[in-house]
């Protein structure tokens, strides 16, 4: 089946950011001029899903504004012939379809997924988190659902990490397959945020990941651990011992926009590839006295 939708879980409360996140979602952030959940949706699009799941919570109703037509503004701009923006503002309205469900309590990235249920129904479908901002030239989940034509399976992206910092992710146990040059793996085991002893490999697992639906079946019978959360990684885990799972050593650079420092690289290097931005920027950087 044709993968056709994305989820994208937002209800977090995105406490890193306090207090820029006391009153709007840390998912409205922008990096440079756009929203960080815009960069995500626009990937989504850009690999072919036509329906984008956006699941919110208390306080993040300027994501479905930002999402929705504002007809006073559009209204300004056109009165005011500022038909540049009129165009930039008009085109995210008119982007794709989004549907939204309410995660009531924040109780874990599995529970996020699941509260998805009924508006995927029975097909494979995407999760994007959007703290994940990826440059590439093809849009990293264009790459998974490539992936997922041949083996028809979950794929999760991956990328490699160096040291200690492996330590912060959910790792993969896998076994090399041929084709999609060398970046294609079988998912035999993973391990969340194990010491660097003890990493099965240095394929830690990012914020792309496209799942079967029979994933919602084994999230529903998780266990909660602690602080009542049903971690996504938990119900992959048991959806392994059912079907095979493959991981995906995804081609581009990601930006860890959920992490201050990343944040600020992030919107660096975005505004470095921007024609209006790019050369004051880089002038101005290389004036500073580091």
């Amino acid at each position: 089946m044709r993968v056709r939708k994305a989820v994208f879980p937002a209800a977090g409360l995105g406490t890193r950011f306090l207090p820029a996140t006391k009153a709007q979602p840390k998912e409205m952030l922008p990096l440079v001029d756009k929203p960080i959940i815009q960069y995500g949706v626009e990937e989504a699009v850009a690999a072919g899903c036509d329906q984008i799941i956006i699941v919110t919570g208390r306080g993040k109703q300027s994501i479905e504004d930002h999402f929705d037509v504002s007809y006073e503004l559009e209204r300004m701009l056109e009165d005011r012939k500022k038909t540049d923006l009129l165009k930039i503002v008009r085109s995210i309205s008119d982007m794709i379809h989004i549907a939204y469900v309410r995660q009531k309590e924040a109780l874990g990235l599995g529970h996020a997924v699941l509260t998805a249920r009924e508006l995927v129904g029975n097909e494979p479908f995407a999760v994007l988190l959007a703290d994940d901002v990826i440059d590439s030239k093809v849009p990293v989940l264009k790459q998974m659902i490539d992936v997922f034509e041949h083996v028809h399976g979950s794929v999760i992206a991956t990328q490699i990490v160096e040291g200690e910092a492996i330590s912060a992710y959910g790792v993969l146990d896998v076994k090399p397959m041929d084709g999609h040059n060398g970046r294609l793996f079988e998912i035999k085991n993973m391990v969340e945020k194990p010491k660097l002893k003890d990493a099965p490999s240095k394929q830690a697992i990012i914020g792309r990941y496209l799942l079967t639906p029979a994933v919602f079946e084994t999230l529903s019978q998780v266990k909660p651990g602690a602080g009542g959360e049903i971690q996504l990684t938990d119900g992959m885990r048991a959806l392994l011992k059912q079907e095979n799972m493959y991981a995906y050593v995804f081609e581009g650079k990601r930006h860890d926009a959920g992490d201050k420092l990343g944040f600020l690289k992030a919107t660096v290097e975005f505004a470095l590839k921007r024609d209006d931005l790019g050369g004051p920027l880089r002038e101005y950087l290389k004036s500073l006295k580091l």
